[in-house]
């Protein structure tokens, strides 16, 4: 078995630039029905891809975003047979704590870029950062066969650091990556100092699904969850077919940038806070990297294994965990955390799902206090 790691550019080739720009000025898209408002309550409307869809033609500069996430070191290495592709930034602080940044979906490493120059700044509050892309995500590919799922990740993720020469270290993460840094604390205790999870009042909606209901909610607190539950309805179809069919949508995700567009904008319309969003240069960077990687299928593929894994996306341990939920409700640690055991918890007005694209000054702020009193 191969332990080496090389290091890693992003490069893609012209003619995957040329191609793209080919699909995109003979896309096809549907025809506005008479009488529809385009307000997004059946997904997002065909004039909003079609404005992102030509600005991404004719106005996004993908050298530009290639050689801003260039300007850090990257590498890969095969675990466990697959191809792992990770940034791994060191602080100019030798004794800097090891942090893990792991992501979810639909994201990539590329969630973190504003976070890394901060995080990594000398001082007491300093980390090494390793930024994996999930098996399957981005430049974690090919998939080396089936039974990639976040356990299986977490193992090839402890192999990283160990490889790296990380003994113990710390990490973090949210959606995907929350479920993979609880399971890192859960099965190695021993290495793992800490946990800091990234969450927003969405996840409200898993109560009497995969979390119990609280006792005495108030009408209001009710109405709020009814609220939350019934969005999460109208919006899983996603996860549904992905968790089902991935064969499937991996043939529209994989030959129409139109589509891998539509597929991911709508998220991050649906899951960033209102009163800020995210500019659409990041949110194109997204999904070009699933666009050039054909990870659209793989991730897809990853939430299929991950529905059938038998494994739940909540692993309890007795490594400290911290928690920083954005676009808060109080109803959120009601449900998450009832008896109030976490004893780091924040709760911001501002942010989404993807708090180190919309509020980084904030995430940075509440890792660093978090692993202040965990560092030795």
């Amino acid at each position: 078995m191969t332990t080496e790691i090389r290091p890693f550019r992003i490069d893609i080739p012209q003619a995957e630039l040329a191609g793209l720009r080919r699909r995109l000025t003979e896309a096809r898209f549907a025809d506005p029905v008479p009488g529809d408002e385009p307000d997004w309550s059946r997904g997002i409307p065909a004039s909003a891809v079609r404005e992102l869809a030509e600005y991404w033609r004719d106005g996004y500069d993908w050298r530009a975003q290639e050689a801003a996430l260039n300007a850090f070191p990257q590498f890969t290495t095969v675990i466990d047979g697959q191809p792992i592709h990770f940034l791994h930034v060191r602080s100019p602080r030798a004794d800097a704590l090891p942090l893990l940044l792991l992501h979810g979906y639909p994201s990539t490493f590329a969630e973190f870029l504003d976070v890394l120059g901060p995080l990594t700044e000398p001082g007491p509050d300093a980390f090494h950062l390793v930024v994996p892309s999930l098996p399957g995500f981005g430049f974690s590919t090919p998939l080396s066969g089936p039974g990639w799922e976040p356990a299986r990740t977490t193992d090839a993720f402890a192999e990283l650091m160990t490889r790296l020469g990380y003994d113990r270290f710390a990490a973090q993460g949210g959606d995907i990556g929350s479920g993979v840094a609880g399971r890192l604390a859960a099965v190695y205790p021993d290495r793992v100092v800490g946990t800091h999870v990234n969450s927003d009042r969405g996840t409200i909606a898993l109560a009497g699904e995969q979390l119990p209901l609280p006792d005495g909610l108030t009408a209001a607190e009710q109405s709020e969850l009814d609220a939350a539950r019934e969005a999460w309805r109208a919006g899983r179809g996603y996860l549904d077919l992905q968790s089902h069919k991935p064969e499937t949508i991996a043939a529209a995700l994989t030959d129409s940038p139109v589509g891998q567009l539509a597929w991911i904008a709508e998220k991050f319309r649906a899951w960033t806070n209102p009163a800020g969003g995210i500019e659409r240069d990041r949110l194109l960077t997204t999904v070009s990297l699933y666009w050039f990687t054909r990870s659209g299928a793989t991730a897809a593929r990853f939430l299929y294994e991950a529905a059938h894994s038998g494994h739940g996306w909540l692993t309890p341990s007795e490594v400290p965990t911290g928690w920083a939920v954005f676009n808060a409700s109080p109803l959120v640690r009601r449900i998450m955390d009832p008896a109030e055991k976490i004893a780091h918890w924040s709760e911001f007005a501002e942010g989404g799902h993807f708090a180190a694209m919309e509020v980084p000054e904030l995430l940075v702020a509440d890792i660093r206090a978090f692993f202040r009193g965990l560092r030795r």
